[in-house]
């Protein structure tokens, strides 16, 4: 049986375009490039820079988010490395769907 472990994001610094470092409860850091998953409905914005950046830490979800209502499941942030190449297959595939 998989349990989905539950993590919290504590902080978080804008490293470059689309580049974030995210720091953990755990004391767990990960850089993440977003732009490969930036498409679709939801994602799709955070294209532009001037929103991406307005990123803000939801301490009641423990996660990052944007203000069109994006985000992401802390879990997911935490193991960007394994979910990052579906992710991104998925969001492009968003994009070609017609509305």
């Amino acid at each position: 049986m998989y349990y989905h472990k539950l993590y919290r994001v504590t902080a978080f610094e804008i490293k470059g375009d689309y580049i974030i470092q995210i720091t953990f409860h755990d004391g767990a850091k990960q850089l993440i490039n977003f732009e490969p998953v930036l498409y679709g409905e939801m994602w799709g914005p955070l294209r532009d820079p001037m929103v991406f950046n307005q990123v803000q830490l939801d301490t009641i979800a423990h996660t990052l988010t944007w203000p069109n209502g994006a985000d992401f499941d802390p879990e997911t942030l935490r193991n960007w490395p394994e979910y990052k190449d579906e992710l991104a297959a998925r969001a492009q595939h968003w994009e070609r769907v017609p509305a």
